[in-house]
C-alpha cells in the first residue's frame, strides 16, 4: 500500500468514526430531552418514569380546584374519567383553565397523597385553547380510558351472569 492510499484510508476511517460518534451523541441528548404524554391511567399502571419530566393529560377533574391562601398554588385533580391524579401547581394559571377542561401539565411524580392517589408536581400547566380542539394527547387518553372501562363493565357483567 503506497503512503497516499494509507492517507486517504486513515482519513476514511476518521470521517467514519466522528460521524458515528456525532450520531451517538445527538441519540443520547435527544432521549434525555424526551418528555412523554401519559394519562392518569398510565401512571396508575406504573408506565410514568421515576425521577424524570414528563406531560400528564387529560381533564380537570370537577369540584376539585383548591388554592392555598398564598394565591399562587394550586391543588386540583387530572382524570381521564377512569383514574385521578392529585396535581399541584404553583404559578399563574391560564387563563382556558377550568373545572372539566382539557389539560396537560408538565411535571414530575413527588409520591402518594393521604387518599392514596399518586401526586404529581406540575412546573407547567397548558390549557385547550379553543372549544372545538382537544390536544391530542388528551385525546388519546380519554380514548383508552373509554376502552379500558367498557372492558371493566363488560368483564363485571360477566361475572354476575
Amino acid at each position: 500500500m503506497t503512503p497516499k492510499r494509507k492517507n486517504r484510508l486513515i482519513l476514511v476511517l476518521l470521517i467514519i468514526v466522528g460521524s458515528g460518534l456525532a450520531i451517538a451523541l445527538g441519540a443520547m441528548a435527544l432521549k434525555e430531552n424526551i418528555q412523554y404524554y401519559l394519562s392518569p391511567l398510565d401512571v396508575k399502571a406504573g408506565k410514568a418514569p421515576e425521577g424524570q419530566t414528563f406531560r400528564l393529560a387529560g381533564l380537570v377533574a370537577n369540584d376539585s380546584v383548591k388554592r392555598d391562601k398564598n394565591g399562587l398554588t394550586v391543588h386540583f385533580d387530572i382524570t381521564d374519567n377512569v383514574e385521578t391524579i392529585t396535581v399541584t401547581y404553583t404559578g399563574i394559571l391560564p387563563d382556558l383553565f377550568r373545572e372539566g377542561q382539557g389539560i396537560v401539565a408538565t411535571g414530575k411524580l413527588e409520591g402518594v397523597v393521604a387518599d392514596g392517589k399518586p401526586h404529581f408536581m406540575a412546573e407547567e400547566v397548558l390549557a385547550k385553547h379553543d372549544e372545538n380542539y382537544m390536544p391530542p394527547p388528551v385525546q388519546d387518553a380519554l380514548d383508552n380510558a373509554e376502552k379500558v372501562n367498557a372492558e371493566r363493565v363488560k368483564a363485571a357483567g360477566e361475572k354476575t351472569q
